[in-house]
């Protein structure tokens, strides 16, 4: 018989992602004894490969923890429809199998990701009204509807027998969204009146002054620079901050120009926005076909890429090879988005494409076509003071993001706050908040169609290969050792120039490989693993002396009969 388990139920909050990193959310909440707790998700999301994962696209955060124990896992509950908090759901529900929860338009993202990978069906996926509320074993959970950069984002107000804890998503305070409801102040101030234990908050914008902005404020702005430019117009932003794209068209139609949507996931929000309610008004859109027959006064481009992926549709214009649109002298390109910290190369390559092409290039530096979704220090101080938590602890942030709102937070008189990094594990309540253990975190790297740890082999020798080029080498014997062809070296992505020898390295290699194999004794020859190690470390050893870098190198032995 077991032993009786006599601990104390407890609230606790454990972070897998998201905590030291902007994206790949994935925030956990226990509650219970430690031999039966109970446990929901909250955003499950993904961040972007770059230079440093060559051939992974996504990541996301590994689920290993929770999904040891989703028999006591009661569901996945997102707070709105970004990428970095729902982008995983699909990828890693097979390792979950919970119900998930989501507001209409943000449910309608989660089914077409389930769709693309065939699990509509076997998801169960109930879609929540704004505002509502509902029970999940302890959890009494309510939606709080707020303002972002995207359509329907909601705070959550997470109940339990020992407190509510606030968890905020993404927002901020704008007074003037133009789509959806405006912050419920109201709701949050009572809220804070019942008594808040504990807020999961927003980090992102901690070390910026002031307020975030308003989008009707940007609204006006582009419809009055849009006025100011001839020939054709291309707005980049986030395909998900759908008030932006409204504002856009709006400022085509002001000017007497066609909308044309370009690239997947406009067209994706689009639609989304069409089937839940949001857009109804179509008049005035193009096909990327129509719009290359139009003047070019007449015609405004919506483009993804404003992050300088290489694979969106603004990359594939500036590099020639869309099939449809062309932009060229005398045409403008607007970055209606800030850079994503990481992205800077990206987007100044992207932008230095253009440029070579006589494409304007106008950012949020050059005009006023942008404002952050995220909440400002006087938005954060705001929401402080509408809750009065007892405990803060910050999420959505790098370390020097949730350092600073450590103390921003305790400037603003919260009690406790506790900095948590991803895998560390939050005691909320009973008692004082504190870290009080440490639970495995990790990455899993969607390498095209296979979900890859940190520590894959393939992951490590690809950086290599990325970095210093791999060298293959082949050595053909009879089973006596008997040398039967000159040894071939294959040296990818390496200089191959002739040096002061008047030998390219490639044949400095190959005489090296040969010398080493003349140096061996024939017992030695006779070994594959010994043939191996003698050619492996005489290159690494010429490589090292030759170039200050160390290839992957493989060496393989073919052994054939002597004639």
């Amino acid at each position: 018989m077991s032993k009786k388990d006599t601990s104390e139920p407890e609230l606790i909050f454990v972070p897998l992602g998201g905590c030291g990193e902007i994206g790949m959310n994935l925030n956990l909440f226990g509650f219970g004894t430690q031999r039966d707790r109970k446990w929901i998700i909250v955003d499950l999301g993904v961040t972007f490969g770059d230079l440093t994962t060559p051939g992974v696209d996504l990541i996301m955060p590994d689920p290993a923890f929770i999904a040891d124990q989703r028999e006591d896992l009661l569901g996945i509950i997102a707070t709105h429809g970004h990428e970095d908090h729902i982008g995983a759901i699909a990828r890693l529900w097979p390792m979950l199998k919970c119900p998930v929860y989501a507001t209409p338009f943000t449910a309608n993202l989660i089914e077409n990701k389930l769709a693309e990978l065939g699990l509509l069906d076997e998801v169960p996926l109930h879609v929540v009204d704004l505002g509502a509320r509902f029970d999940l074993g302890p959890f009494d959970i309510e939606y709080i509807t707020l303002t972002h950069s995207i359509l329907e984002p909601n705070a959550l107000a997470i109940r339990t027998p020992l407190g509510t804890v606030l968890h905020t998503g993404d927002w901020k305070i704008d007074p003037e969204p133009l789509l959806g409801d405006l912050t419920n102040e109201n709701r949050l101030r009572e809220i804070g009146e019942d008594g808040v234990l504990a807020i999961i908050c927003d980090s992102t914008n901690v070390f910026v002054p002031g307020t975030a902005g308003s989008e009707g404020a940007v609204r006006e702005s582009l419809i009055e620079l849009v006025a100011s430019l001839k020939g054709r117009v291309a707005i980049t932003t986030f395909a998900s901050n759908f008030a932006r794209l409204t504002s856009a068209i709006e400022a085509a139609r002001a000017n007497d120009r066609h909308v044309c949507l370009v690239g997947r996931s406009m067209l994706r929000i689009t639609e989304a926005a069409r089937e839940t309610g949001y857009i109804t008004d179509f008049s005035g859109f193009v096909t990327e076909e129509e719009a290359g027959f139009l003047p070019k006064d007449n015609v405004l481009y919506l483009c993804t890429g404003s992050q300088g992926e290489g694979r969106a549709a603004l990359a594939r214009i500036a590099s020639g090879d869309h099939q449809h649109v062309t932009l060229s002298e005398g045409d403008t390109v607007i970055f209606s988005s800030r850079i994503i910290p990481g992205n800077e190369r990206g987007i100044y390559a992207l932008q230095n494409q253009l440029i070579e092409r006589g494409v304007d290039v106008i950012d949020a530096d050059d005009h006023f076509v942008h404002v952050s979704g995220h909440p400002c220090r006087d938005d954060l101080a705001t929401m402080y003071q509408w809750l009065k938590p007892q405990v803060a602890i910050p999420v959505h942030g790098e370390l020097r993001h949730l350092r600073e709102h450590v103390k921003f937070a305790k400037k603003c008189q919260v009690p406790e706050v506790v900095m948590a990094r991803n895998g560390e594990m939050v005691r909320i309540g009973p008692g004082k908040a504190q870290i009080v253990d440490e639970v495995p975190s990790g990455r899993l790297h969607l390498d095209g169609e296979f979900l890859v740890s940190d520590y894959d082999p393939a992951l490590k020798d690809r950086r290599k290969i990325a970095y210093a080029g791999v060298l293959v080498v082949t050595v053909t014997l009879d089973d006596e050792g008997q040398v039967l062809e000159d040894p071939r070296v294959l040296a990818l992505g390496m200089p191959n120039e002739k040096g002061m020898s008047g030998r390219s390295l490639q044949e400095v290699l190959e005489a090296d490989v040969d010398g080493t194999l003349e140096t061996m004794s024939p017992r030695q020859r006779r070994s594959d693993g010994d043939i191996e190690q003698a050619c492996r470390r005489a290159l690494r050893q010429r490589m090292r002396n030759s170039w200050q870098k160390r290839p992957q190198i493989e060496v393989q032995v073919i052994r054939l009969e002597a004639v």
